[in-house]
């Protein structure tokens, strides 16, 4: 992308083994999921991506001013460097793709984000949801898509802290956490609304909207603000079990 090497956005660069003081927000994706009938390779093959993905990204430095990217970071996933076919959604469509399936790592990236001061600059979702849930804990459209050349994750640190993001496997997920170097005394949480399946036409769609409460962390929980993160409609490729039908 033109704009990595052009103007004066300072990307983050620096990855550090040594963690940061305090723990923000950890979260944990569990690998393999149920599908149907789609195929179990393409998610094995995944699993091999996330790995060769994680260590561009695991132990990264974002300091003040600094503006992280998914994209620069991890690179055009190529057959090079080890990447499998794995699942992707593009275009409307669940298909195999060299690289499919790091979308995970962007989409924990995300939530942890959510939970922290840190300013969400080119974010992305799915415009269709392909699959019924299965175990899902994050409210639905709170992801981030990405697609190298096309579609990044970026946000910007517009704080006087530094943030660190460290990633690794256990033995059924990827796991994640958001780190800084000094204690804040406020926190994060979030949550959904007005969450609804509609048919419209014919045609299945989702809704739903996303809030964030900041709470000080030493007043009982007290609330400071609550914001409206993003709202979501999109199509679903299913049929749900509860609907609403709407003329």
């Amino acid at each position: 992308m033109a704009e990595w090497y052009v103007g004066d956005k300072k990307y983050a660069k620096t990855k550090s083994a040594d963690k940061l003081s305090y723990r923000i927000k950890k979260h944990q994706s569990v690998l393999l999921k149920k599908l149907g009938n789609n195929n179990e390779q393409l998610q094995l093959n995944k699993v091999t991506n996330l790995k060769i993905a994680v260590q561009q990204l695991n132990g990264i430095v974002i300091k003040p001013s600094e503006t992280f990217s998914f994209c620069k970071l991890v690179g055009l996933p190529t057959k090079q460097k080890g990447y499998l076919l794995g699942m992707e959604l593009s275009f409307g469509e669940a298909k195999a793709g060299i690289g499919g399936g790091i979308c995970q790592i962007s989409n924990l990236i995300h939530w942890l984000v959510l939970h922290s001061p840190l300013t969400v600059t080119e974010r992305y979702h799915h415009s269709f949801d392909p699959f019924p849930d299965d175990g899902r804990v994050l409210p639905f459209g709170s992801g981030a898509t990405v697609f190298y050349n096309y579609r990044d994750y970026q946000f910007t640190n517009n704080t006087e802290h530094t943030f660190q993001i460290n990633l690794w496997f256990s033995e059924k997920c990827l796991e994640g956490e958001l780190r800084i170097d000094k204690e804040l005394d406020y926190a994060y949480h979030v949550f959904e609304k007005e969450h609804q399946f509609l048919k419209i036409d014919g045609q299945f769609y989702r809704k739903n909207e996303i809030w964030r409460n900041k709470i000080l962390k030493f007043e009982s929980g007290k609330i400071l603000e609550t914001e409206l993160l993003t709202k979501n409609f999109a199509r679903v490729t299913y049929q749900p079990e509860n609907y609403i039908e709407q003329p």
